[in-house]
């Protein structure tokens, strides 16, 4: 950060934000501190691009050109134009969060729009290639209650949409897996999610042929030295899989939380009962899906219609 640096009154402010973004709010820890960085380096933009200190009442005045000098310094250190929308969007947060808790309102900030982004659909693997996958997942180790265990979680993966934070966050004391399953993903959100007897099954192998003792807070995916299993572990048997199956790098172990969302719109799942699954906070975010079963659509037509052959 080059130039005057934010004044105290800012850091003061943009500290108290924080701490509702983290104790309100609920915002994971990794979140905020991703947020602050976006922030701090705002502020300290604007001290160097005014030549004095960014007070209070300076960012509070804060006008559309100002945003357009900082959005362009982003830019011009190398910020992908979705890492700048990210950062928008954290010192948009700020903005409104003075406007509310301080009455200093900055209608610049609220009416910038962010960098266009191509929109990144979500890459599924088919639903043939997941069952190979986990298949082939099983032969990645000569320990058998290695592969058992390495079989389970991918299969929670695929069998109940979960991020594989959600899946390796799990405690010895939510085994045997019912029906359902309570999850807390991002953002401190709750759901409830089925789980389907394959996955219960998959869990009650792994269980049988873990050699550690059991405890209720222990992590029910434990490592080979008994301790919380490394995600890497789980992403390197979905490597090694993969590249036996000779698929794309984009089979990893989050595209089979993709899978799960766009097999259960192909099998008629209606937008609003899949957010709640998957836990998202937007249907926003669901409706991507939409695209990828659109896109499959016309590859199927592309590749079969007369016309489309020409």
């Amino acid at each position: 950060m080059t130039g005057p640096a934010p004044s105290g009154g800012a850091l003061d402010l943009m500290g108290e934000w924080l701490a509702q973004l983290g104790g309100v709010r609920g915002l994971a820890p990794a979140t905020v501190a991703a947020y602050r960085d976006d922030v701090l380096s705002y502020l300290g933009f604007l001290a160097g691009h005014w030549g004095g200190p960014a007070g209070r009442d300076a960012i509070a005045a804060v006008s559309t050109s100002d945003l357009r000098a900082w959005m362009a310094h982003e830019r011009g250190r190398g910020l992908s134009a979705r890492s700048l929308a990210r950062a928008l969007s954290a010192v948009k947060s700020f903005h409104a969060w003075l406007a509310e808790a301080e009455g200093l309102p900055a209608p610049a900030v609220t009416a910038t729009r962010g960098p266009r982004l191509k929109e990144r659909l979500p890459r599924p693997v088919a639903a043939g290639a997941a069952r190979d996958l986990i298949a082939t997942v099983e032969m990645q180790s000569l320990e058998p209650w290695v592969s058992a265990r390495d079989v389970a979680v991918v299969t929670m993966l695929y069998g109940c949409g979960l991020r594989i934070s959600e899946a390796l966050g799990l405690k010895q004391k939510h085994a045997p897996l019912g029906e359902s399953l309570r999850i807390r993903g991002k953002g401190g959100r709750e759901r409830m999610v089925p789980v389907l007897p394959v996955a219960r099954t998959a869990v009650e192998t792994y269980r049988r042929l873990c050699p550690f003792e059991p405890a209720p807070e222990r992590p029910l995916f434990l490592g080979v030295r008994g301790g919380a299993l490394n995600p890497r572990m789980v992403q390197k048997a979905m490597q090694n899989a993969r590249m036996q199956l000779g698929l794309p790098a984009t089979a990893t172990p989050h595209a089979l939380r993709h899978s799960f969302a766009t097999h259960l719109l192909e099998a008629g799942g209606d937008l609003r009962t899949i957010q709640e699954l998957l836990g998202h906070a937007s249907l926003a975010t669901t409706q991507v899906y939409t695209g990828v079963d659109q896109a499959r659509l016309m590859e199927v037509y592309t590749a079969t219609h007369p016309r489309a052959r020409g």
